[in-house]
């Protein structure tokens, strides 16, 4: 089995796995403090990497640069992001924190452009980001009047500065990625990222009426730990550097798909044509800002499968 091939079966896992740990979420924040729940969740699920990672291979890279490193893309895309994301899921339906993180590949290249001198918007970025924002407005079409709720709007906001640092996130591990025992430094990033949201839990979290034991929230807990992070992150991480990053994150259209049906059968969220309507207003959107950006690197591109046709390439990440 290639290298690619592993990448691509890696991110076909991360489709499914990470579409269902919406659900996992919302069944263990309504019952733990958000940011308690996901900060045991990505702590405990560092170790476990981190061992694992040493037990195959001892190489490790501890330098003071590459801890640092770390530690800034574990806040990034796992205080912040999954941090913000599980709050928010306090507050609103799975399936709508899915639909907004449906735009995390649009953030990448929107940082991707406002980083680089040599790229500019086009008409097609601009189509696709007007697109974009009315595929967002399409979510709240059925519940507009949730809007007047200030702990839905609170929810929201957060979901989509949750997705905002997953992107910014993933761009700095794919510039400085590190080629010492890749899978040890995602521990580390779980490990520092998860840390720092128990640091943060006091100050954020209520505990009112917080209870240790519950079956459903502990089991959400193991689910989301052996999965949705040890194995699920390390798959991403290594689909990251093996892929174009435009590739490594399509596993953003799939996912929110998977979470609205979940969120249906389990949580009898609502799903109804707005849903529907949403979902593929962004897909296109985000489908349309990439192509834009793609544009502009034609020249630099290198051969890749047909199914990227329309994403950056890792290369164009000035």
């Amino acid at each position: 089995m290639t290298k690619h091939t592993k990448a691509y079966l890696s991110l076909i896992f991360i489709c499914i796995v990470w579409g269902t740990t919406y659900l996992a979420i919302r069944v263990g924040v309504m019952h733990y403090p958000a940011f308690l729940f996901a900060g045991v969740r990505q702590s405990v699920a560092g170790i476990i990497l981190m061992i694992a990672a040493l037990s195959v291979s001892g190489d490790k890279d501890l330098s003071a640069k590459n801890i640092q490193r770390q530690m800034l893309v574990g806040f990034l895309m796992l205080t912040l992001g999954n941090g913000c994301v599980s709050w928010g899921e306090k507050y609103i339906p799975s399936g709508v924190s899915a639909l907004i993180c449906t735009m995390m590949p649009l953030f990448a290249v929107l940082f991707n452009l406002t980083s680089s001198k040599k790229d500019h918007f086009n008409s097609t970025i601009i189509f696709g980001l007007v697109l974009g924002v009315f595929g967002v407005g399409l979510i709240f079409r059925h519940n507009i009047a949730d809007m007047a709720n200030p702990t839905y709007l609170a929810g929201i906001f957060a979901t989509l500065f949750a997705t905002a640092s997953w992107a910014l996130g993933s761009i700095v591990n794919k510039k400085h990625e590190a080629p010492v025992n890749p899978f040890f430094n995602s521990g580390m990033q779980l490990f520092f990222g998860g840390i720092f949201m128990l640091v943060l839990s006091p100050a954020i979290d209520n505990y009112n009426g917080f209870r240790l034991w519950d079956r459903d929230a502990l089991l959400a807990m193991v689910y989301l730990i052996i999965f949705g992070s040890a194995l699920a992150y390390t798959a991403y991480m290594y689909t990251l550097s093996t892929l174009p990053i435009g590739i490594a994150t399509i596993y953003a259209y799939i996912n929110p798909l998977i979470a609205v049906i979940v969120g249906y059968l389990f949580l009898k969220e609502d799903l109804n044509i707005y849903t529907a309507m949403a979902f593929f207003t962004i897909v296109v959107s985000v489908f349309l800002v990439n192509k834009g950006y793609r544009k502009q690197h034609v020249a630099k591109m290198q051969a890749v499968p047909d199914i990227s046709s329309a994403f950056p390439e890792s290369t164009s990440i000035e």
